[in-house]
């Protein structure tokens, strides 16, 4: 079975690194080595109409990440020039900079916006190696922290839901939000899984080792209040890694969802934490689900200039 895949231009004069949805799937946000942000309408049935560019780094703009809605239309960009910018529009169709960090001594790699339930906070991950919390709230306003990450460089962050596991199954559980936790990949083949301290207002780290290259992603599974978290890491190895836990004392488990025989660059969980999609050197976006025996298939790919197709095995053409 095969389904035709769209494409459109976008208009960038040069590579687009990242392309992000907004909450509800009406907006999309470009970013590009041009130094450009591009804002798109997204129109059922028709390509997207360009609504706003926005300026403002000096070097290529590697990621964007949307706020909650809550927050009004928010959103996130992170560049080669060292800085996060947070944008804001105003109702108009004009954006304009709310907040610029930089903090980091070199480029800032990875963005990601914590759960909604935290408040408006943001995690940056930079080559310096370092990872930064930059946070707003009505009495103090704007906030940043930084702290060391990874030995080398820091090229990915993704949050942890703000459902506790097994809410959904046991109501017994008591009431509250989890802790504050999220992941980064690093430069030194390791994944790091970080825990907020409230009373020591510090984030410790638990490392998970098993790639044998830089860890070019990491995503962080939606939570529904299934009795697991679930964690997936890539690397320039080739290989695709699921890691989870059932609970706060259990060790995180390792499983290889598949090696790819080359670079796998990015990482993107469904809303509802069951389907992995994962983008890979050979211009292929594959589609994966687990069974009911744990093991992972593919169960689609989409390869540059082709349609969907169901079911696949990307190993093939390799």
């Amino acid at each position: 079975m095969e389904t035709a895949g769209a494409s459109f231009s976008t208009g960038h004069a040069d590579m687009i690194h990242d392309c992000q949805l907004d909450y509800y799937g009406k907006l999309l946000a470009t970013c590009s080595s041009d130094r450009y942000i591009k804002i798109f309408e997204v129109n059922d049935g028709a390509p997207p109409t360009h609504v706003a560019d926005i300026a403002g780094h000096d070097g290529p703009v590697f990621e964007v990440s949307w706020a909650h809605p809550k927050f009004g239309k928010v959103l996130a960009s992170c560049s080669y020039d060292r800085s996060v910018i947070i944008w804001k529009e105003d109702g108009a169709g004009t954006w304009t900079k709310v907040h610029v960090s930089k903090l980091h001594d070199l480029s800032v790699n990875s963005i990601s916006w914590a759960p909604y339930e935290y408040g408006l906070m943001l995690a940056a991950a930079s080559s310096d190696g370092h990872v930064s919390i930059i946070a707003h709230n009505e009495s103090r306003g704007w906030t940043e922290q930084k702290f060391e990450a990874h030995n080398i460089g820091v090229n990915a962050v993704s949050w942890g839901p703000a459902v506790a596991p097994a809410s959904l199954v046991n109501s017994s559980m008591p009431v509250g939000a989890p802790l504050k936790c999220f992941v980064t990949g690093g430069s030194d083949k390791l994944v790091k899984v970080w825990t907020f301290s409230e009373t020591d207002d510090t984030w410790t780290a638990e490392t998970l080792a098993g790639h044998g290259d830089w860890v070019r992603d990491v995503a962080w599974a939606p939570n529904i209040g299934l009795p697991s978290n679930t964690i997936a890491s890539c690397c320039q190895d080739g290989r695709v890694i699921i890691w989870s836990k059932s609970d706060k004392s259990s060790a995180w488990a390792k499983q290889e969802l598949h090696s790819f025989g080359g670079p796998v660059w990015r990482l993107s969980w469904s809303v509802t934490g069951n389907i992995l999609a994962v983008c890979s050197g050979d211009n292929k976006v594959s589609m994966w689900k687990e069974g009911l025996d744990d093991k992972w298939s593919c169960i689609s790919t989409l390869a540059q200039g082709e349609g969907v197709t169901a079911p696949v095995d990307p190993s093939a053409s390799t």
